[in-house]
């Protein structure tokens, strides 16, 4: 395999593997290593087989998969990947006597299915404990486990690191400076300073609860129904990403998806993208942040229908109450809408109690979804301070 360097999480994962544990649980903050890392060591495990294996890559789902466990398993291999080895259909590689299978944890079928010697359960913290039992009886020699410590799950319920053939790994940032871009670790430190719940968890790796959330409850599902949809968008540049999202409304229940989610979009290139994911020019109604009469005109050229968001004093907080109102449904391919829900909370004051003011690092599509909310439910008669 190609020269690699490795993390001081590798070098405690396969230190952990040669003393034969059987379970191995990788808890940590953004940017780690941890998923890489547990990635580096199936591949060289893999290509190092002497007999037939099965090593199981699970994640809460497929699109989870993709821009998670499989992309990184595919920078651990570099320039040693060889497309015809991978199977696209069934999501498995094939090291010869080994072979690496990628599947999610929302497959029932899946959970039952054939026995493997490795499990790797990537942000173990959100997939169900029934579902990580099913697995875990179905492995023979080890478990390996990873998450970010954003609140107690099962594993903490259940005690499973007190279990004598059970190694914990700790991990963040520092264990890792050899590996991830200087740039990087300048701006998650930065971060870090901004918001210290947000450093607790991501940066220090230490368990910690998202007290406050916004939006505590949600639930995830396969697509959108058929009905007429609202969008909304929040702009962003450098530092901030440019959200969009697409909502339809069902009765007191909210369907969503994820539309855009990127930095450095300019407005013509926004208007490229929107077109790209299918936004009908002249057609589909988007409220955007009012605070960017710039932005909605020079979309509107396009031929956008762009408008800003009915806005007014509390008008943020008006708009948390509309979105609560409604039980929530993100599509399982909006990966960083689900994380900033998951993360999304009231800020606190210096004597710990909540304010009304919010978390800015997973506000993007959450505004966004709020403005499309908001524009759909204030009708234009309506006159009590609202413009």
């Amino acid at each position: 395999m190609q020269a690699l360097r490795f993390s001081k999480v590798f070098e405690k994962l396969a230190t952990a593997a040669l003393e034969k544990k059987r379970h191995i649980w990788i808890e940590g903050g953004t940017w780690a290593s941890k998923t890489f890392s547990a990635m580096q060591f199936l591949c060289l495990t893999a290509e190092s087989a002497k007999k037939p294996a099965l090593i199981s890559v699970v994640s809460e789902s497929i699109p989870h998969l993709k821009r998670g466990a499989l992309r990184d398993f595919a920078l651990a291999m570099g320039a040693d990947l060889v497309e015809e080895k991978y199977n696209h259909t069934d999501f498995v590689y094939d090291f010869g006597k080994a072979k690496v299978e990628f599947f999610s944890a929302d497959v029932p079928s899946k959970l039952r299915g054939a026995r493997r010697d490795i499990l790797f359960v990537n942000e173990a913290n959100n997939i169900p404990y029934d579902a990580y039992r099913e697995l875990d009886s179905r492995t023979r020699l080890l478990t390996i486990c990873d998450w970010n410590p954003t609140h107690e799950f099962w594993y903490h319920e259940q005690h499973l690191g007190d279990a004598p053939d059970s190694e914990y790994v700790h991990a963040t940032y520092k264990d890792a400076l050899g590996v991830i871009p200087a740039d990087v670790v300048k701006n998650i430190e930065e971060m870090g300073k901004r918001d210290p719940n947000w450093a607790n968890v991501y940066l220090h790796g230490k368990l910690g609860r998202v007290e406050g959330l916004v939006y505590p409850y949600f639930e995830v599902c396969d697509e959108l129904p058929s009905g007429d949809a609202i969008l909304g968008l929040d702009f962003g540049y450098s530092n901030d990403p440019t959200a969009l999202v697409k909502t339809v409304t069902r009765g007191d229940v909210l369907y969503c998806q994820e539309l855009i989610y990127e930095k450095g979009l300019t407005n013509d290139a926004i208007a490229h993208r929107m077109d790209e994911v299918g936004v009908k020019r002249g057609y589909d109604e988007i409220f955007a942040d009012s605070a960017e009469p710039k932005s909605i005109e020079e979309i509107s050229r396009f031929g956008f229908n762009v408008k800003p968001c009915p806005k007014g004093a509390d008008s943020v907080e008006f708009g948390h109450q509309k979105v609560r109102q409604l039980k929530q449904f993100w599509t399982k391919d909006s990966l960083n809408a689900i994380k900033e829900q998951r993360n999304f909370r009231y800020v606190t004051d210096k004597d710990g109690r909540l304010t009304d003011k919010t978390t800015h690092a997973f506000s993007h599509i959450m505004d966004a979804r709020r403005y499309a909310c908001v524009g759909h439910a204030l009708e234009p008669e309506v006159s009590i301070g609202w413009i």
